[in-house]
Parts: C-alpha cells; sequence; structure tokens
C-alpha cells in the first residue's frame, strides 16, 4: 500500500536516479575523510602520549595483581580425566 513507486516520466526517472548515486558517492567520500580523520586522531595522540612518557611500561603498577607466566605441568601418576 505504501510502496514507493518508480515515476512514469522518463526525464524524472533519470534525475532520481542520478540524484541517488550523487548522494551515495556523496556518502561513500564522507565515510572515507571521516575513516581518514580517525586514523589521523590516533596515531597523532599515539605519538602524542609517547612523547610525554605516558607508555605501558612506565605506568605505575598495583600491588594486588602478580605479573607472571604459568605452564601447566601434568602429573604422570593421575589418570587424564576426560
Amino acid at each position: 500500500m505504501f510502496a514507493p513507486r518508480k515515476p512514469r516520466h522518463p526525464l524524472l526517472r533519470v534525475l532520481l536516479g542520478l540524484t541517488g548515486i550523487a548522494l551515495l558517492a556523496v556518502l561513500l567520500v564522507a565515510g572515507v575523510f571521516i575513516g581518514a580523520a580517525m586514523i589521523l586522531f590516533g596515531i597523532a595522540r599515539r605519538l602524542l602520549l609517547r612523547g610525554a612518557g605516558g607508555t605501558r611500561a612506565t605506568r605505575a603498577v598495583d600491588a594486588r595483581f602478580v605479573d607472571a607466566e604459568y605452564r601447566v605441568v601434568r602429573n604422570r601418576d593421575q589418570p587424564v580425566l576426560r
């Protein structure tokens, strides 16, 4: 009932088609520029933080956590549970 219908006039059809293509192109270009701006902002932020000494290695370490590496050692006397 409320489905959009294509106009019957050929010139109006072409005009609406070109309008759709132009809108798609504008959205595509805007998306590329916004994506590039986000990447450049992230790179600039990382460079500025690194230059200010805010790297992860120099942050204060919380005494409640233990930084360690673990290795699972199997006991040969116990059967493997499945």
